[in-house]
């Protein structure tokens, strides 16, 4: 596991990587370091992206756009984003050292 390649469905997990390098363009050049050597970052990217297109979803549905589904995956893509910021934060000063 940990090559994309290897991953399904349909390249979800590069998906989220990139996604997540669009959102957080501060840590770019670090994801893609650490994604290379934390295969279970992997994991995360997959579970970003479902999130994402579930709130892309959601957001397209006619309705309240206070929807408590809508917040919830909104809160989903902010937990993931801040796991994967204290990820490249950690991986970085581990190796300044």
């Amino acid at each position: 596991m940990g090559h994309f390649s290897d991953i399904s469905p349909q390249g979800a997990g590069q998906r989220g990587l990139w996604r997540l390098m669009l959102k957080l363009p501060a840590i770019r050049g670090g994801l893609q370091l650490l994604i290379a050597k934390r295969p279970s970052l992997v994991e995360l990217c997959q579970a970003y992206e479902d999130a994402c297109v579930t709130l892309q979803r959601l957001r397209a549905e006619p309705g309240d756009v206070n929807c408590p589904r809508i917040r919830e995956y909104e809160t989903i893509c902010l937990e993931i984003e801040t796991e994967v910021i204290a990820c490249c934060l950690e991986f970085k000063a581990s190796h300044d050292q």
